[in-house]
């Protein structure tokens, strides 16, 4: 694996059940935080998603990405409602509560 591209894995596996981080703090925390479309291009590859949890990634503004490629943002969202996290009205995940 790459550098910034195990550094993102890495950043991604350390992200707790419950909690939520959006793509440009990851790409920060990975050393560029410029590379937000980066950490999408990377998460969208992932082959372990038990291991590194892409689901728990999602915009600034706790939108979910139309592309999660792990079977669409119906099942992203699923995923998050499982592990307790709350929406607002509108879709968004509630970031104020569960943003790391």
């Amino acid at each position: 694996m790459s550098g910034i591209k195990e550094r993102i894995y890495e950043i991604v596996a350390s992200i707790p059940e419950g909690s939520v981080m959006n793509y440009g703090r990851v790409a920060q925390l990975a050393g560029n935080s410029r590379a937000s479309r980066v950490v999408g291009f990377v998460l969208h590859s992932n082959k372990d998603p038990v291991k590194y949890p892409c689901h728990r990634v999602v915009f600034k503004d706790g939108s979910l990405s139309t592309g999660f490629g792990m079977g669409g943002i119906e099942v992203q969202r699923e995923r998050l409602l499982k592990e307790g996290i709350s929406f607002l009205p509108d879709g968004r995940v509630d970031m104020k509560k569960h943003a790391i």
